[in-house]
């Protein structure tokens, strides 16, 4: 099964998609995870990434969909794979389109996780990351004590809440089309509510995903 997760920042879909591979026995790739597989196994698209990463340019789509295509072709992959900001725009569902055709494969289903706009804000704006361990904590002040490390809680600039109401917008703007190209094309395309405790919205996700 390949699943396909979209969702604005903070709406949960990260932690969702994890149970959610735990639950398949499948992997959970995002973008960077493919990308620095590839650099560190010396493929040449994983060299040819690097070297746009190394200089701080975004890779292009045509190498991300190449290292894609190789991932999902891989036998670690075969039973299926949860894949997490793979697709951000319509050119890149078309291209994920394009490369699981040619290994005979097809998305089963994009799980769209919403959320209120506002609730988002309030959610990360509240949220500190440990500037040692990187980890995300709700409840606790910039400054305290990291409770799983030795690190200090801090407020990321983008958990501001102009930088997230920006970050919104972009979503959106990129988003919206995404979902309409998936539902033009015929895509079982499943919204989840993901407002609520962690197991409610597991089991909205595992039910439509068909797997309850």
């Amino acid at each position: 099964m390949i699943v396909v997760l979209l969702g604005p920042p903070g709406s949960g879909k990260g932690t969702q998609g994890e149970r959610l591979a735990a639950r398949l026995g499948v992997p959970k790739l995002s973008t960077g995870d493919v990308l620095r597989a590839a650099a560190a196994a010396g493929t040449s698209l994983g060299l040819e990434a690097k070297g746009y990463m190394d200089r701080g340019d975004l890779v292009p789509d045509a190498v991300i969909l190449g290292i894609m295509k190789e991932a999902l072709s891989s036998p670690a992959h075969a039973a299926g794979v949860i894949l997490d900001g793979v697709v951000r725009t319509v050119p890149q569902a078309e291209g994920l389109r394009d490369v699981t055709a040619q290994i005979g494969r097809q998305v089963d289903v994009v799980l769209l996780f919403e959320i209120d706009d506002e609730a988002l804000v309030t959610r990360l704006s509240g949220r500190t990351t440990c500037e040692k361990c990187g980890k995300p904590f709700t409840g606790f002040t910039p400054g305290a004590p990291c409770p799983d490390g030795e690190g200090t809680l801090v407020r990321r600039k983008d958990d501001e809440p102009d930088a997230i109401r920006n970050r919104l917008r972009v979503y959106h703007a990129q988003t919206a089309p995404v979902v309409a190209w998936y539902r033009g094309a015929g895509a079982n395309v499943q919204v989840i509510d993901a407002v609520g405790a962690l197991d409610d919205v597991f089991a909205r996700v595992t039910g439509a995903a068909g797997i309850a």
